[in-house]
């Protein structure tokens, strides 16, 4: 069979799927990565894999300028005749299954890894472009031989609840997985500075005005601690923080800020603590579950995603969201006792053993490929 996994960006499909596109290719199917163009791009044809980028701007709303992607999508789909298609994020979702539809795709798979910006802010212009999207939705996901895959119980629930699928089109399959060989833990001798890593794309909704207050907290306490951020400017989201003031933060010596980072099990490897103090729902967070397998504590919020990994006092601290005197509090009971840390890492690396192998995780994925299509 010939599958098509489409993206919003390359990074997305290398770091996320490239073990479901290995599993894919090593039952006998072609499998064709599609994603708008980045430097990932050479390191998928590395692989081995057909990588074709699609012109596509992530934040645009232009009218003319999505028809015009969706119409290379469908010229795409047309030409390369899947049998399956897999859309990855809200916008390859709806664009890709108007393409397939279109194409005459026989199945598709959709994935929503996370509500994102459209259906998390409460601004007027995110609030009305909800209300187009989901009829939208209503209309993508309706197809005979379609899909959807959810990341988290509390988005099932919207799902449901706005009445956007019917209930068996719906499968729940916790995030991608994570690779246990690769994040393995590391042994720590104690060492004179706390390091304390959030690593997540830069924006405010994922609470990085929340972790530089608590980082304020503590160092006016005097603790031997760092706090480090790892991510990208996101310059095409309007929730995007400025280089101009993580430069200000950097220079009061609140965080030390480490841009992208591609080798993340190498910087898990120095860390201590791994926060995630988002402020609304992920899907499954790839950085708690990494961590998580590395034996690292977690202080996330207490939001949709965070808590399928993080069990409260057990393996991390679960805080209210926009609350950076709980971050402080969590991370400080973490500082001041190794052996708690110690604790909780052992109980995160099991509960990613028994929970989050990717293997456990491509099973089940490929379950839903077997279910949408018995030939498969």
């Amino acid at each position: 069979m010939k599958i098509i996994l489409f993206a919003n960006t390359d990074w997305y499909l290398y770091n996320f799927r490239l073990s479901l596109s290995k599993a894919l290719r090593s039952k006998g199917h072609e499998v064709i990565l599609v994603s708008p163009p980045g430097r990932y791009g050479k390191l998928l044809e590395r692989e081995g894999f057909t990588w074709i980028a699609i012109k596509m701007n992530r934040r645009s709303l232009n009218p003319w300028g999505e028809i015009q992607t969706i119409l290379r999508l469908v010229s795409l789909y047309k030409r390369q005749a899947p049998d399956i298609v897999h859309h990855f994020t809200i916008k390859c979702v709806i664009y890709g299954s108007i393409a397939a539809t279109f194409a005459r795709v026989p199945s598709k798979i959709n994935a929503v890894t996370g509500l994102g910006y459209i259906f998390t802010s409460d601004c007027l212009y995110a609030k009305i472009l909800r209300i187009i999207v989901k009829i939208i939705l209503r209309f993508v996901l309706s197809g005979k031989k379609t899909i959807l895959i959810l990341q988290n119980p509390d988005d099932v629930k919207i799902f449901l609840k706005n009445k956007l699928i019917a209930p068996k089109k719906v499968k729940l399959i916790r995030g991608s997985g994570v690779d246990i060989n690769r994040y393995r833990p590391k042994f720590r001798c104690k060492k004179e500075n706390f390091q304390v890593l959030l690593a997540t794309r830069l924006l405010w909704d994922k609470g990085i005005r929340e972790y530089v207050e608590a980082a304020k907290i503590l160092k006016a306490e005097d603790k031997k601690v760092d706090f480090l951020m790892a991510g990208s400017i996101d310059r095409g989201n309007p929730d995007s923080i400025s280089q101009e003031k993580i430069n200000k933060w950097e220079e009061n010596g609140f965080i030390i800020p480490l841009g992208h980072v591609d080798k993340m099990e190498e910087l898990l490897a120095k860390v201590d603590i791994v926060t995630l103090p988002t402020t609304y729902g992920e899907g499954v967070p790839k950085i708690l579950l990494e961590a998580a397998a590395c034996g690292l504590p977690i202080v996330a919020t207490d939001v949709p995603g965070c808590r399928e990994i993080v069990s409260n006092g057990e393996n991390g601290f679960l805080v209210p969201p926009k609350n950076p005197e709980a971050l402080a509090n969590a991370i400080r009971l973490l500082i001041d006792d190794e052996n708690r840390c110690m604790t909780m890492g052992r109980e995160g690396r099991k509960k990613i053993l028994a929970e989050f192998d990717e293997r456990i995780i491509i099973k089940q994925t490929l379950d839903v490929y077997k279910e949408i299509m018995p030939e498969f």
